[in-house]
């Protein structure tokens, strides 16, 4: 499960390293460029709950299994396109096999670990997978795209998804919900469409606000009413609603949204600060980025040596404020001589997000039902990759509307870290109120 959530977390990083290479040799302009970073997260952010529910119906192996093929077609047809849309294409391909590894992936851990340590060790792995995969994934698709081109890093992609098929079918058991509830199909189908039309409308939206992306952001409010009224009539709802009451479930699902909206997006540009406004090679510019995911898959795995269970909404603010000092500390980079100072900066962030993820995997499907797990981690990283879309797009255009690259930089770094500071408080203030006696 960890491999494969790492593999996900590859092919996910890999355009964001080779974008030059890959939009000159598919003959892309720069609204081609975006959708070439953005096409994995439409799926992702569409996919991902949906997925997470046909899990725990049809059998969280399958769906999982299902995901992994996805992944590794969808990684053919970007190493074999002539153009800008078929590699789009295999690109929402990805994302929707992405959605189905990741949630029925923290779903089968669930189902085969008992509560306790047992379990802290398990989601510390599948925490450390994730920064893995990011710091894995750039480093790869940055040799190899100097090496042999861009297109190797999805055929590298293709083999690994077929290596694992064979030993997830002979380690892995089969599991699904006890209780088998009717799909919410309506629903699901207007969830889908609403989130996929809201990443579209972000990643159109970085070329400048124009008629396309209000029409966008119109059709998404419709859409999401839509299946607001319909998941309050329907028998069997896609999200139960109830879950919201749980604060632990929404501190781990608000601290999920504020990693993806300021961490992942901060971190996605670091490669092109190091080149834009330090002057550094590609590899180079990655290092940080290598020093962050390091720091990340460390810090995740010793989390089962803390005697503090780290339950709750309280530790989540408190590692968001260590994510946001880390970030805090990449403001003024601004020379090569302080590529050192960015990668301290990022071993910072990285220590605070290798907890976060670990905990964060195991609040979303400790805090649901356990047949409903894989829907759990399908909401969990819903709102991370949702989020991560918001804050790509937020530092790309906040960078490009500075004075120079680094004064943009310098921006953006202010405003991830506000956001991050801002969803410590909103969280800490919801474990406090969840603290307070009633009655």
């Amino acid at each position: 499960m960890a491999l494969g959530t790492a593999l996900v977390l590859v092919t996910y990083v890999t355009p964001m390293a080779t974008v030059t290479a890959t939009a000159a040799d598919l003959g892309a302009g720069p609204a081609g460029r975006a959708w070439i970073l953005s096409s994995m997260s439409v799926g992702l952010a569409a996919a991902l709950l949906a997925a997470g529910v046909l899990g725990d119906t049809l059998g969280r192996r399958r769906v999982y299994l299902a995901g992994l093929g996805a992944v590794g077609v969808g990684a053919l047809v970007c190493a074999l396109a002539q153009g800008e849309v078929l590699f789009v294409a295999g690109r929402l391909l990805q994302g929707v096999g992405g959605a189905a590894v990741l949630s029925c992936g923290l779903a089968v851990l669930a189902h085969a670990t008992t509560l306790g340590p047992e379990r802290v060790r398990a989601t510390s792995v599948w925490g450390a997978s994730v920064g893995l995969g990011i710091g894995a994934g750039a480093v790869l698709a940055a040799l190899l795209d100097q090496v042999t081109g861009w297109r190797t890093a999805y055929v590298v992609v293709v083999v690994l998804a077929a290596a694992l098929v064979v030993p997830t079918l002979g380690r892995v058991a089969s599991s699904s919900a006890l209780v088998r509830r009717r799909p919410d199909v309506v629903g699901g189908l207007l969830l889908t469409a609403a989130l996929a039309v809201l990443v579209s409308m972000l990643t159109e939206a970085r070329e400048g606000v124009d008629g396309l992306v209000l029409a966008l952001a119109l059709g998404a409010v419709v859409l999401l009413g839509a299946f607001a009224l319909v998941e309050r009539c329907a028998p069997d709802p896609l999200v139960d609603t109830g879950l919201l009451r749980d604060p632990r479930f929404r501190s781990a699902t608000l601290g999920s949204l504020v990693v993806g909206l300021g961490m992942i997006g901060l971190s996605a540009y670091v490669p092109a600060h190091g080149r834009l406004a330090l002057g550094v090679s590609l590899m180079t510019a990655s290092v940080p980025v290598l020093v962050w995911a390091g720091a990340s898959v460390v810090a995740a795995l010793l989390v089962r040596r803390i005697p503090h269970p780290l339950v709750g909404g309280g530790p989540v603010a408190v590692l968001l404020l260590v994510v946001a000092a880390g970030q805090l500390l990449t403001y003024g980079v601004d020379t090569a001589g302080e590529l050192w100072r960015l990668s301290l900066a990022m071993a910072v962030a990285g220590a605070g997000t290798g907890v976060l993820n670990a905990i964060l995997g195991r609040e979303s499907v400790a805090s649901v039902p356990a047949d409903r797990a894989a829907m759990g981690s399908g909401a969990n990283n819903t709102a991370r990759y949702l989020g991560a879309a918001c804050g790509i797009t937020i530092v790309v255009s906040v960078v490009a509307a500075g004075a120079t690259p680094a004064a943009g930089w310098d921006a953006a770094v202010l405003v991830v870290t506000g956001v991050t500071v801002l969803g410590a408080g909103v969280i800490a203030l919801g474990s406090r109120e969840a603290r307070r006696p009633t009655g």
